[in-house]
């Protein structure tokens, strides 16, 4: 059939529109949605999707060159998508493995839309012999990325992680650097098989740039993977290419080595150790992994609980809590992932979707070297990126972008090596007028549909959340009813929404310019919301604390309480979890369940110092100074411990000189605020020592001439002070 009747040709224009869309994906960042880096791509990249498989479908119908084919690499795609669907429905929270969440936007939802981006850029972009121009359109807007780098380094613009570390439009250095891995290899494929010099040694410079500025994102395990990776591409050169390029090659697989043992050499220098960026790459090592294994063997324990379907995706956290390690106390108390692709996807969805992910690069790698209609500079550069994508994904997980990069490449090579399907190839093709009459009016409401309910609520509820934790021109009141109206709506979101609810309404109850009555509505609803959240999904102890914070709220310790237990049922070797239930019990009077919670939380964790002084705690809101004493000078070797639990142990028990000598210990430190002699200062009083408070005041106030308020605030306190020594 003739490739030109109208609708082919409207359907055409838009496939190919949408799909050169994509790579612009990474410079979005919607800053009216709630996690503006992440939604923003999410919500633009799932509907360009949308629209290139439904024009691709409907070019499939009109012209069979457009029909998916048959490879061994498309089937692994398809298996893998079809398993997590299967692992998704059997997880313990679907709705979540399903739809994801605003923080991560990816679940079942995503792996759909990379199974369409995979045919339809595999069909459209083969049929158009368009491959090249779609990733040289990358690489162009890479390079805008690479400026926003550029200026990041030199101060210009902030990084967004508030560190050296620099994160471009991306938001995230992990992020980048895996964009400018999979960009580095792009860019060389591309220069060796470009005739025209100028873009040849452009692309080359760009890849050289990119290359350096991977160590500026200080993300080790992708400058592992890309240093491998390189040296992988030079070793495979020497092996297939001609004596020239063996010879080239084999020198810079030479200095690589050299590069890299004197790096190894001189990790401990004064030079290195003086550079940020070199010291952190210079701290690869197996010590400073510990946590990483720790998460994994953690992960693999969930495993084997459900080793076939798995615990879906976004469920690791319930494996997390269940087998929490206690040393990890110190580290982020909510991991939602093992740090490992290959981990993620076999807790996400049991063995099978861990092999059925192993035969995506499995079959790319094979497909690759097999196929004759790809060069040897093209295989080389390919099986580089996939080496260097997969050890960065041993240390970190998939991000939005990397998943298009990774689906991206997979659909290249599966467009050089498909094959027809007879039973496709045979099938009708629609006449040019059905196109215009049927195919085209059914396709574009049929998207219309796709894209609202895909993302429409989605798109709505980011706004609306930025909306309701922004300033309001109606004042605080004006945030309660964006959140009531948030509420009024459930969405996949719900969880993120109702904990933003819950520590809005903390502040909200604590503003002067808020009414009782809006105070009360205010904690009604985040109670009402997450006790919802957590009916609906009993097992997850973050939603049993965040519950049991909006009891908090209104002083409903009991029930706080109750829900902090069940959170410790569930999750019995976190010790922030039993901090929280000695410091609720405690609130109640029950001096008996506090010490046994600190004590609980120190025997768990006895390395971590801090936990000593919780025990310590716990005795003395017990009764118990002895024990206390014998805890400290055993953790700390003397009863002088700075420490805010113990201070509010002293202060409940009228404790007096160990409370001042708490305060002394911070006073007395150098650079001590005003604020803490003011401390000082009213512990004295509190003790009834007014001469030595008055004394403290105005040693605070010589101390820190520069602070205006000091004085004034000196002064009526000793008034304060000295009135009350008048009134007796």
């Amino acid at each position: 059939m003739e490739r030109d009747g109208t609708a082919q040709q409207i359907a055409r224009w838009i496939a190919l529109g949408a799909l050169f869309l994509i790579p612009l994906a990474p410079l979005v960042v919607a800053n009216t949605f709630f996690f503006p880096f992440i939604t923003g791509k999410a919500f633009y990249l799932r509907i360009l999707i949308e629209i290139a498989v439904v024009a691709w479908v409907v070019l499939a119908f009109l012209d069979k060159e457009y029909r998916p084919r048959f490879s061994w690499i498309g089937a692994a795609v398809v298996g893998f998508v079809t398993w997590m669907f299967i692992a998704d429905a059997f997880a313990p929270n679907a709705l979540k493995a399903f739809w994801s969440n605003f923080e991560r936007m990816e679940g079942w939802v995503l792996l759909i839309h990379l199974l369409g981006f995979f045919f339809a850029a595999s069909a459209v972009l083969r049929v158009e012999k368009k491959w090249r121009a779609w990733f040289l359109a990358s690489l162009g807007g890479s390079v805008v990325i690479v400026g926003y780098a550029l200026l990041q380094l030199a101060g210009v613009y902030a990084i967004h992680q508030g560190s050296t570390r620099i994160d471009a439009s991306m938001g995230n250095s992990i992020y980048l650097a895996i964009y400018f891995l999979f960009n580095v290899f792009i860019a060389l494929w591309l220069a060796l098989t470009e005739s025209r010099a100028w873009l040849k040694w452009s692309l080359i410079a760009l890849a050289a740039l990119e290359g350096v500025l991977i160590f500026f994102t200080e993300t080790r395990g992708t400058i592992i993977g890309f240093v491998l990776a390189l040296a992988l591409a030079a070793l495979l050169t020497v092996f297939t290419a001609g004596k020239h390029a063996r010879r080239v090659a084999a020198g810079v697989f030479i200095l690589i080595l050299i590069l890299v043992g004197s790096f190894y050499a001189a990790r401990n220098s004064e030079f290195v150790q003086n550079n940020h960026t070199l010291q952190r790459i210079a701290s690869i090592s197996l010590k400073e992994g510990q946590t990483r294994f720790t998460i994994w063997g953690i992960a693999f324990k969930g495993v084997l609980e459900r080793p076939i379907v798995g615990w879906g995706q976004e469920g690791f956290n319930y494996v997390f809590n269940t087998h929490y390690n206690p040393s990890l106390y110190s580290q982020e108390q909510w991991f939602d992932r093992a740090h490992n692709a290959f981990v993620d996807w076999l807790v996400a969805g049991g063995v099978p979707a861990f092999l059925l992910y192993l035969s995506l690069f499995g079959s790319a790698f094979i497909l690759l070297w097999r196929s004759s209609e790809l060069s040897r500079p093209e295989r080389i550069a390919l099986t580089a990126a996939f080496v260097g994508y997969a050890v960065s994904n041993f240390f970190v997980f998939d991000n939005l972008y990397s998943y298009i990069y990774f689906f991206a490449l997979l659909a290249l090579i599966d467009s050089q090596v498909a094959r027809p399907i007879v039973q496709l190839e045979h099938a009708p093709e629609l006449e040019p007028a059905d196109g215009v009459t049927y195919a085209l009016p059914i396709a574009s409401v049929a998207l219309i549909a796709l894209i609202w309910f895909v993302n429409g609520t989605g798109i709505q509820t980011a706004f609306k959340l930025i909306v309701a934790l922004s300033p309001s021109a109606a004042g605080p009141s004006g945030n309660l009813a964006a959140f009531e109206d948030l509420a009024a709506r459930p969405s996949f979101a719900a969880q993120e929404i109702r904990e933003q609810l819950v520590a809005f309404s903390g502040a909200f109850v604590q503003n002067a310019q808020v009414t009782d009555t809006e105070k009360r509505q205010a904690a009604s609803l985040a109670i009402s919301e997450m006790q919802k959240q957590v009916a609906s999904y009993p097992l997850d102890a973050r939603s049993r604390l965040q519950l049991a914070y909006a009891y908090r709220i209104v002083g409903d310790n009991a029930s706080a309480l109750k829900e902090i237990q069940e959170a410790a049922k569930l999750s019995p070797k976190k010790e922030s979890i039993w901090i929280e239930v000695g410091a609720t019990a405690w609130d109640l009077g029950d001096m008996q369940l506090t010490q046994q919670a600190f004590h609980t939380a120190y025997a768990l964790g006895p390395q971590f110092i801090e936990l000593a002084a919780y025990a310590a705690a716990g005795d003395i809101a017990a009764g118990d100074s002895k024990a206390a004493d014998k805890v400290l000078m055993s953790a700390y070797g003397t009863l002088s411990v700075d420490s805010t639990i113990l201070a509010v142990a002293y202060y409940r028990t009228k404790n007096w000189p160990r409370l001042i000598t708490l305060w002394k210990l911070r006073a007395e430190k150098p650079g001590a605020s005003v604020e803490t002699w003011f401390s000082l200062a009213a512990a004295y009083y509190t003790a009834g020592e007014k001469t030595n408070a008055i004394a403290t005041i105005n040693k605070a106030i010589a101390l820190h001439p520069e602070d205006k308020n000091a004085a004034a605030t000196g002064a009526a306190a000793i008034a304060q002070i000295e009135g009350k020594t008048t009134g007796q």
